[in-house]
């Protein structure tokens, strides 16, 4: 893992950045934000070690937390993700409200696509494809309630352009930050 400063923010000149909100917050948060965005098991745990770190220093580069979450969940063999990736994905999303970033520009997609318009998202995580998934789906189909309803017409204002498209072995080896990709297509049809 490279070491840098905890910043976090995709624009730096807005918003609190990771270190400032990580030296304050309060431990209820910290696991909360862990575990709702990192859906990291160990969200207590990390976020009072995490408290516990900052009463001796504050927690200013990437490494420093990283160090902090290895010590409570240590590697286990073969593990190939790192033990702070689903805390630092948690914080990031947080940081830089991406969920409902995301929530913005699918509503706006929605309303302002015109006829024959495409709207292409690439997903990283699951909880981005989970938003993602059910939008496309909640948008490109009649009401499953009246779906076995003999002669009613389809009034989906979308359609699925193709079922989600995940890297070849090829990308993944060309560029390894392919793997967790998913990209779905939708088409405005009325």
């Amino acid at each position: 893992m490279k070491d840098g400063p905890l910043d976090m923010r995709m624009n730096q000149n807005i918003g609190e950045d990771a270190s400032s909100w990580l030296n304050n917050a309060p431990e209820q948060e910290i696991s909360n934000i862990i575990w709702k965005y990192g859906e990291e098991k160990k969200a207590k745990r990390i976020a009072k070690a995490i408290v516990e770190a900052r009463k001796s220093f504050k927690i200013r580069t990437t490494k420093e937390l990283a160090e902090i979450i290895l010590e409570e969940t240590p590697r286990r063999f073969n593990d190939k993700k790192h033990p702070a990736t689903k805390t630092f994905q948690a914080i990031r999303i947080f940081i830089n409200n991406e969920l409902e970033e995301l929530d913005l520009l699918l509503d706006f997609a929605s309303k302002h696509l015109k006829i024959g318009g495409r709207t292409c998202i690439i997903s990283f995580h699951s909880l981005e494809d989970r938003m993602v998934k059910r939008f496309f789906r909640d948008h490109s189909r009649r009401d499953p309630k009246l779906s076995k309803l003999p002669n009613l017409a389809d009034d989906s204002s979308f359609k699925l352009v193709t079922k989600a498209i995940k890297p070849s072995e090829n990308e993944m080896n060309i560029n390894p930050r392919s793997k967790s990709a998913t990209l779905r297509v939708i088409e405005r049809i009325k």
